[in-house]
């Protein structure tokens, strides 16, 4: 057993079983004797420690003087980490490392069944793990009493502020006793960080900083391949055979893609789990159980997974999408590299994206080696070494072996036994891709404008109404097809369809990586077609650049307009004409004949006719005007003057609450049209 001076001997104890012969320098610094009860803003790099550290360091707070918890009530410590795997981890953390003493854990985080959680809390516990947004809502119901909280732990601090929680991070606080001590641990302190440790800890806190801030993880190995944009899948396909790393991880930017490689990567034979905030809590949790137990060797992941996450025997880290900063670059390398052990971080970079890259690393004070990815004979002549160095080579066989080998032996040559070993080995493990080259930066290929072919014709089922468009249809093509610009040729968008131009060499390539239905992304799929495809005649729909010629004569559509307007205006007050004591009539009359003054006739029909005659005296074009001001009046007035026709809609009211009235007189002559809608109630009467 070691000797870890200055801890409880249950903490001493777990330590020992786990395999620790030491602490890391972080564990070191939280448990100097000299810190015990003050507040402390630790930041340390990834990996360092500092899970086993702040829980070290809440030791002194919680265990009595045999080492040992008390019966579990009240919380008395909770540790709020960002993310739903790093808090569960935690708590796994938690479980090991005060197991002997006696600890109750629960856990309070999104995804999880809240009624499970709430009994798991009424029935006590030590310390309660939590997200910042689970942990308020638990709060805020009453479900958790925080009156007897002694330590609170903010991990990953910077993140969760990053994340927008900062607001629940201060809820949560408020509702903490004052005589709380507060640790905060995290990879960086931004001036958030600063602020709200100067808002929440004691005016003595400590600020620990653990580790060179001149050299970042030393014991990663960071690596930059250029690679053709086409060709991204391909390179990380070859790096996962090259490598053979017991356990890898993928980090991509968006789901979608996240979506992508994990189908891809699974159909090329990887045993492949994905995580990304669109899986549920179980999907998860699933995951990443399936990566410890070595039931999945490969992980494709958002930045969800890059904070915390500690997976054993994870060497390999592949930036399918640089990081959108050189602190999200740190963080994710650093899920290798961890307590000590050696490890990869590659960062897959277009040729168009070299600049980025050179900014990510310089701000992350960070030197990579650039390169390219492996070949195709690379891959291969790694699995001849990896054969041949393989130590079960070397062992006795027994008695049962050498029976077995003699059989196989029998008619056989010792080379045809080994190049059969041979190729079954390469039959397990997928097929390495073959490589474009990669344009020198800055540099731009010549174009070769010679014939196109030989080739076959495919048609794709999106058209112009899907709203086809080459320059979204040849990267998508590139993307699911493993092919490059140069193996497309021509591309011809139809109505229901699109012919598209591969060169024949590619063709066999094409039909592996899309499988035996030819199927692309966006329910997209191809049909390999016989010859030369008709493009006038498409028998899906017209072609596209169908149109209806022009020779400059118009159509019928345009031919109703060679009437001239003006010969309709006149009609139209010959129409009206049988109306005459309606408003419209002798408003076409006064404009008509406006020496006749028509305005004297509609006087009467006015509540207040002096109001508008002044204003149209000093005028010359008085009548029209007039009328015109005198129209736009009469429709509300009409409405409250029981001597004029209240319009279609209200006589219909009028007529089914009255019966017979002046707006029914009114009806009954001509053809008006209020005449109609008291033709129902009539029928009824």
């Amino acid at each position: 057993m070691q000797d870890f001076s200055g801890l409880p001997h249950t903490l001493s104890t777990a330590l020992s079983k786990k395999g620790y012969s030491g602490l890391t320098p972080v564990q070191q610094a939280v448990t100097d004797e000299g810190l015990r009860g003050s507040d402390l803003l630790v930041s340390a790099q990834t990996g360092s420690g500092k899970t086993v550290g702040f829980g070290l360091a809440m030791a002194g707070d919680l265990l009595d003087e045999d080492g040992r918890f008390g019966r579990p009530a009240a919380p008395q410590a909770a540790v709020i980490a960002p993310t739903r795997e790093l808090a569960l981890q935690v708590r796994r953390e938690f479980d090991w490392l005060f197991g002997e003493a006696g600890i109750v854990t629960a856990s309070a985080v999104g995804g999880m069944d809240a009624r499970t959680e709430r009994r798991a809390i009424e029935r006590g516990a030590h310390v309660i793990v939590a997200t910042p947004g689970r942990l308020r809502d638990h709060i805020a119901r009453g479900v958790i009493d925080m009156s007897d909280l002694k330590t609170v732990v903010l991990d990953e601090a910077d993140e969760m502020l990053d994340m927008g929680f900062s607001e629940d991070l201060e809820f949560i606080l408020d509702h903490t006793p004052e005589s709380r001590r507060t640790l905060m641990f995290s990879a960086t302190v931004p001036r958030g960080i600063a602020k709200l440790a100067q808002t929440y800890q004691n005016e003595d806190a400590e600020r620990l900083k653990v580790g060179s801030a001149e050299k970042q993880h030393s014991d990663i190995s960071y690596s930059a391949l250029t690679v053709a944009p086409s060709d991204i899948e391909k390179a990380i396909i070859n790096l996962l055979r090259f490598h053979d790393a017991q356990t890898a991880i993928i980090f991509a930017n968006t789901r979608s893609m996240v979506a992508r490689l994990t189908a891809k990567f699974a159909n090329r034979g990887f045993s492949v789990v994905s995580l990304s905030g669109e899986l549920s809590q179980a999907e998860r949790t699933n995951a990443m159980q399936a990566l410890r137990d070595g039931r999945a060797q490969v992980c494709v992941a958002t930045d969800v997974a890059a904070r915390g996450i500690d997976l054993p025997g994870l060497e390999l880290v592949i930036h399918a999408d640089l990081p959108s900063n050189a602190e999200a670059l740190l963080h994710r390398s650093g899920r290798t590299g961890r307590a000590g052990r050696k490890g990869n971080s590659i960062l897959i970079v277009p040729a168009r994206q070299r600049s980025k890259a050179q900014r990510l690393l310089k701000f992350a004070k960070l030197e990579a080696d650039w390169g390219t990815p492996p070949s195709a004979e690379e891959v291969l002549a790694k699995d001849e070494e990896r054969i041949a160095s393989n130590p079960a080579l070397d062992e006795p066989p027994s008695a049962e072996e050498l029976a077995f080998a003699a059989r196989l032996l029998d008619g056989r040559t010792p080379e045809q036994v080994a190049a059969a070993y041979l190729r079954l080995y390469r039959e397990r493990h997928s097929a390495p891709e073959i490589l474009g080259a990669v344009p020198e930066p800055g540099q731009r290929k010549p174009r070769d404008h010679a014939e196109f072919g030989p080739s076959t014709w495919f048609s794709m089922s999106l058209g112009r109404k899907d709203r086809a468009e080459p320059r979204w249809l040849l990267p998508m093509l590139c993307r699911n097809a493993g092919l490059s610009k140069s193996a497309i040729g021509a591309i011809r968008v139809q109505y229901q369809e699109t012919f598209v131009e591969i060169a024949s060499d590619a063709v066999a390539t094409m039909k592996q990586e899309l499988g035996p239905d030819l199927n692309l992304e966006q329910g997209a799929a191809l049909t390999e077609l016989t010859g030369k495809p008709d493009f006038e005649g498409s028998p899906q729909g017209p072609p596209a650049d169908a149109r209806p010629p022009r020779d400059g004569k118009r159509g019928p559509k345009p031919q109703s307009f060679d009437k001239p307007k003006s010969a309709k205006r006149p009609q139209k007050p010959k129409d009206d004409a049988p109306v005459a004591s309606k408003p419209k009539a002798d408003v076409s009359k006064m404009t008509k004949k406006p020496s006749d003054k028509p305005a004297s006739k509609a006087k009467p029909k006015h509540s207040k006719p002096p109001a508008s005659k002044p204003k149209s005296e000093g005028r010359s074009a008085a009548p029209s005007t007039k009328s015109t001001d005198k129209k736009r009046q009469k429709k509300p007035f009409n409405a409250s003057d029981p001597s004029k026709s209240l319009g279609p809609r209200k006589a219909r009211h009028k007529g089914n609450g009255k019966g017979a009235g002046a707006p029914t007189a009114k009806s009954g002559r001509g053809k008006g049209g209020d005449a109609r809608p008291f033709r129902k109630p009539s029928k009824r009467s």
